[in-house]
């Protein structure tokens, strides 16, 4: 396993967020977190990244409590991909991507040969290598959170965390972005981990899901038993089918009507 949470609870202000929430994620997987706004999705994520401290609990990622490593070890495993990233000055791509090699350097050291390298290779890999020079808020959506995901990559880690990664982006942007991480994961062996409430774009790309529903987990499994119609009639109030697309080899969801 290379990542192991452990009856994780959280409250903002006594209030429950998440409770005793317990999973694990193997190496490789593409795991998709679910549950209606409020759920707490974004809440878990912050934990697993130590953002935020749970209540009780622990993450283990490689056999090591995150609360009792530095920040810095960390970034060194695991990337964030969040949601929105707004960029309010005109860094270049480059100057972006290059931003993910910073857990790799001490303090006032300059990126070396090596460090460039790693930062053009992961913008071949995200497809942005053409845009180096051009300033971040001069580019489309989807070219920005491919820019994103570079300057994750650029970081080294065996853990992507993704919050809502297609949010405000069109249609081809959402397959764009998905197919990318899903090659990243059958190719290179990297473990995704996607919170999302968008059930037929998860369903197409995770391996496992995770369905979370008043503060607790409800189901988590492979696709086809996690988004069972009664599930996505409890959790979600919506008449809804899963189906499997030959076509394109993946499951889709069909929304019927709500309840």
């Amino acid at each position: 396993m290379i990542m192991n949470i452990n009856g994780v609870s959280f409250d903002y202000a006594g209030k429950p967020v998440l409770e005793d929430v317990r999973f694990r994620v193997r190496k490789g997987e593409v795991l998709g977190i679910l549950g209606p706004n409020g759920s707490g999705k974004t809440t878990l994520l912050k934990i697993m990244n130590r953002n935020l401290s749970p209540a009780a609990g622990s993450v283990v990622v490689e056999d090591k409590n995150i609360a009792k490593i530095t920040k810095r070890d960390i970034a060194q495993r695991m990337a964030v991909v969040p949601q929105g990233s707004e960029i309010n000055f005109a860094f270049s791509v480059a100057d972006i991507v290059l931003m993910g090699r910073m857990p790799s350097l001490q303090r006032l050291q300059m990126e070396s040969d090596e460090d460039l390298r790693i930062v053009w290779e992961s913008m071949q890999k995200t497809k942005v290598d053409h845009l180096a020079d051009r300033p971040i808020n001069q580019v489309s959506g989807g070219e920005r959170q491919r820019t994103i995901i570079a300057r994750a990559l650029a970081q080294r880690p065996r853990i992507i965390l993704m919050d809502e990664p297609t949010l405000h982006l069109d249609v081809n942007h959402q397959l764009e972005v998905l197919d990318l991480v899903h090659g990243l994961s059958r190719n290179e062996g990297m473990t995704v981990i996607i919170v999302s409430h968008d059930l037929s774009l998860v369903a197409r790309y995770c391996d496992k899901m995770i369905l979370i529903h008043d503060h607790r987990i409800e189901a988590a499994g492979k696709v086809e038993d996690v988004l069972t119609p009664e599930n996505m009639r409890k959790v979600f109030n919506i008449e809804a089918s899963l189906d499997y697309d030959n076509r394109i080899g993946k499951h889709t969801v069909s929304v019927i009507k709500p309840c």
